[in-house]
């Protein structure tokens, strides 16, 4: 696995989380167990979903934790804890006596996840979407301006990132903790399957573009149902449309008969 440059965000995050912790430069300590550990742990996190993300760790790809550490100014016990954390989110693979692994593009995963979004998500508007403010508004205005600058730039990078932060921006007021921590792990699974559909077509994303833009619009104008509905078929579209093309990359099956 090459040695990528680590983000200075992400050091920065990292390092705040090691003051926390009490720790020093050799990293948190293979003792920190305290609200600083757990801090420094999600930093980790965030760092390898990034670069998983963002293609640096290739579908795949050995994550070996000694490595990852050392990148990241860290021990281990925070790199294996991000790792398990990201299992859970479906971007690893860990297997007995092989390690840890970037997890490879699946469609029964990504219809599943998609299933529960198209149910989960027009749950959270039809509850927020009435609450939301001319502040609220305003900044689902904004990250739509910066989807538009990020789609323009072909800057894949940033598409499931802002993609997410408008999801999360229209269900902000939905005061359904539960349901909303749900989509939220969702959201980061789908990033990956947002990137690649996105990235198949143009007509995609402007279609992206004008669903989120009409979304806006149906929840500022009190359109509440309409807008729920909306939410499910762009969901699910998204479904359809990966599908079809994960099939096309995986090729013909074995001949039958």
């Amino acid at each position: 696995m090459a040695r990528p440059t680590t983000p200075a965000t992400t050091m920065t995050a990292i390092k705040a989380a090691q003051a926390s912790a009490g720790s020093t430069e050799g990293g948190i300590g293979l003792g920190g167990t305290g609200a600083g550990h757990r801090t420094v742990a999600a930093a980790a996190t965030e760092a390898i979903r990034r670069r998983i993300l963002d293609g640096t760790y290739a579908t795949g790809a050995k994550l070996h934790q000694d490595m990852i550490a050392a990148e990241l100014g860290i021990s281990r016990i925070p790199v294996r804890e991000a790792l398990f954390q990201l299992d859970a989110e479906g971007l690893v693979r860990i297997e007995p006596q092989r390690g840890a692994s970037v997890a490879p593009l699946s469609r029964e995963r990504m219809v599943e996840t998609l299933e529960l979004r198209a149910m989960l998500e027009p749950y959270l508007l039809r509850n927020s979407a009435p609450h939301l403010t001319d502040a609220d508004f305003a900044a689902l205005a904004r990250i739509l301006g910066d989807y538009g600058e990020a789609i323009a730039a072909q800057a894949a990078n940033r598409w499931g990132e802002l993609n997410t932060e408008f999801h999360l921006g229209l269900y902000a007021r939905a005061n359904r903790p539960r349901a909303q921590a749900i989509v939220i792990t969702l959201l980061r699974e789908s990033d990956r399957y947002t990137r690649l559909q996105l990235s198949q077509s143009i007509d995609y994303q402007r279609r992206a573009q004008r669903e989120h833009a009409k979304l806006l619009r149906l929840c500022r104008t009190g359109a509440v149902e309409e807008a729920a509905a909306l939410m499910r078929a762009h969901i699910l579209h998204v479904s359809d449309s990966l599908g079809r093309a994960l099939d096309a990359a995986a090729g013909p099956g074995p001949a039958t008969g």
